[in-house]
């Protein structure tokens, strides 16, 4: 009976102890949680396992969900690997040896959760899931229904379409953005309000989605100045948020008047012969037709422009412009009116009246008059010089230089450009006078010289030349100016040539030398040999002097020489003596001193000796 019950107790722990084993063994299962990919690309799917015992047969499935039943793609077996038919995946799927599974290209419906599962015989089996993501970048957003004019409305109850943005192909869905001015407008889908949006989404075939999204708005006139566009926002892996933004554009607004302007186009003062343009607008879209009037004349202008040309001081007076807007509301004033004031010069009238005849002596008064519709000024002037800055110019004993053309300008210096002038010529008369003379140059004797003569009088000079030759007569403002060519024979080269003008007032004379001119090259190299000559004469006088100092030195040296031979310089001697009889040995020392210093040198020497 013992026996027997612990046979029973043996069996039960034999079964206790298979069954812990069995509960104990387990299989490990490692995926990578997420794969993001973009569409068109190839997405690898990590699996490795683990068992707590070896266990024999090992089989790995990648399987996914479809109607809520996991269904089998690919496997590995001990009999190798395989790729199920009939899922929509069996041509771009492959599995490695390393258990991954590889998705090549990856299409939007990839996207899904993957299971990896490996059954390891007794030991059971475990699974894995991975999750993978598309993505896929959106065209850039397009503006649509932008090209409509909108009617600024005074009815708050009602929005108008402002354009659609459509931006097509992304995954997952994109978010569109409106924005106004660089602003963000807020999400708004409720369409009580004045500014809403309207999003709606399609599927493509693909798998793709196209985004469209309508803005409606309450426009007000400041809208026209705005700038308007669309952002579409949308994911991409890595968690990045990127954006792609449309093309601008400004809305086409219509709106009432409600101001009118009208102005004169001309910066500054306008003077008489000046063209004038009005222009009047209004802050209305479109701008209306425009009627203009001057009192009760009616003109004609064209598109909000009037043109007056040439204008007089009697185009000056008070312009209206009148604008035929009739969507204005009421009690909007639609007529605005221009001062327009023409300034002008009258005709400077200059007295008394040219052209003026005078005596050499005379005194002479000019005025000129004008009037203005400013302050004005008036100015005489002869070429180009100002001599009085009044109406009045007084010349005393006026000379035959007073003689020519005087101009009185008068100008408004606070209209630029507004000016007037006469001028009146002034002549005087008498006996002629020539200006200086210059004199004539020939190469050689019997050369041909011209001479000028150049006079001033009135009656205009006669000239005579003495002696004559072939001559020319030529008038330069109030001087006549003869002009004779002739020989340079040697009567010509000693006397000259004499000058004579004259009128019915008296006559004038010049002599005019003539002269043979030098050769300016011979002059150059007679220079240059003088020149050279003197350098040469120099350069000698530094070698004699160096030559002779050489010989002089000599001469000193031998003489020095002799008379140390001779025994003459004694102290030379004595001053060796004494120096060799010195402690220095071996050395030899040479000193050159005046007879005295050397004696008494010596003798300091000697004493020196002989008190040692």
């Amino acid at each position: 009976m013992e026996r027997a019950m612990l046979g029973r107790v043996g069996i039960c722990c034999t079964l206790l102890a298979v069954a812990l084993q069995v509960c104990l063994a387990s299989v490990m299962v490692k995926v990578t949680p997420e794969v993001e990919v973009i569409k068109g690309e190839t997405a690898k799917l990590p699996c490795s396992y683990a068992t707590s015992a070896p266990a024999s047969p090992i089989v790995v499935h990648w399987l996914i969900e479809v109607a809520g039943a996991r269904k089998q793609i690919a496997y590995k077996s001990s009999q190798g690997f395989g790729v199920d038919a009939g899922t929509g995946m069996t041509d771009r799927l492959t599995m490695g040896e390393d258990l991954s599974l590889t998705i090549s290209p990856v299409m939007v419906e990839d996207e899904r959760t993957y299971f990896c599962q490996v059954t390891a015989g007794p030991l059971g089996f475990s699974d894995n899931k991975t999750q993978v993501k598309v993505f896929f970048a959106p065209e850039k957003p397009m503006i649509t229904g932008n090209n409509q004019a909108i009617t600024v409305s005074h009815d708050t109850s009602t929005s108008s379409e402002v354009a659609k943005c459509i931006s097509r192909n992304a995954f997952p869905q994109p978010r569109i953005i409106w924005f106004k001015d660089a602003t963000p407008l807020p999400e708004v889908k409720d369409q009580k309000e004045k500014t809403y949006m309207i999003p709606s989404v399609v599927k493509e075939a693909s798998g793709l989605y196209t985004m469209t999204s309508t803005l409606f708005m309450q426009p007000v006139k400041d809208d026209a100045k705005s700038v308007f566009h669309c952002t579409v926002e949308y994911s991409m892996p890595n968690n990045q948020i990127k954006q792609e933004s449309s093309d601008k554009f400004s809305l086409s607004l219509l709106y009432s008047t409600e101001n009118v302007f009208f102005k004169l186009k001309k910066q500054g003062p306008v003077k008489e012969g000046d063209d004038v343009l009005m222009e009047c607008e209004t802050d209305g879209n479109p701008q209306p037709e425009f009627e203009f009037y001057k009192e009760d004349e009616v003109l004609q202008g064209s598109k909000g422009t009037l043109k007056l040309k040439s204008v007089t001081r009697k185009d000056a007076g008070m312009y209206k412009c009148e604008a035929l807007d009739f969507d204005a509301l009421d009690g909007v004033e639609l007529t605005k009116t221009l001062s327009l004031s023409v300034h002008y010069l009258d005709p400077v009238a200059v007295t008394p009246e040219g052209p003026l005849l005078a005596a050499k002596g005379d005194t002479v008064e000019l005025q000129c008059k004008t009037k203005s519709s400013d302050e004005y000024t008036l100015q005489w002037k002869k070429d180009s010089k100002v001599l009085s800055q009044t109406g009045v110019l007084t010349l005393e004993s006026v000379t035959l230089a007073n003689a020519g053309v005087y101009l009185c300008v008068g100008a408004v210096p606070s209209v630029p450009g507004l000016q007037k002038q006469a001028n009146v010529t002034l002549t005087i008369t008498g006996k002629p006078e020539i200006d200086a003379s210059v004199n004539g140059f020939v190469d050689k004797e019997g050369g041909m010289v011209t001479l000028n003569c150049s006079a001033l009088g009135y009656p205009a000079p006669q000239f005579t030349w003495t002696p004559s030759g072939k001559e020319s007569v030529t008038v330069v403002g109030n001087k006549v100016i003869s002009t004779v060519t002739l020989e340079a024979s040697a009567a010509v080269l000693k006397d000259g040539v004499i000058c004579e003008a004259y009128n019915k007032h008296g006559r004038d004379s010049k002599n005019f030398k003539v002269s043979i001119k030098s050769d300016p090259d011979k002059a150059s190299d007679s220079n240059a040999a003088n020149q050279a000559e003197k350098q040469q004469g120099g350069s000698s006088a530094v070698v004699i002097a160096v030559v002779v100092c050489v010989l002089l030195l000599l001469l000193l040296v031998a003489l020095l020489f002799f008379l140390s031979k001779k025994g003459k310089l004694s102290c030379g001697k004595k001053d060796k003596k004494d120096v060799a009889s010195g402690e220095v040995k071996g050395g030899i020392v040479v000193e050159m001193k005046s007879s005295d210093k050397g004696n008494e040198e010596a003798g300091l020497l000697n004493k020196s000796h002989a008190e040692q």
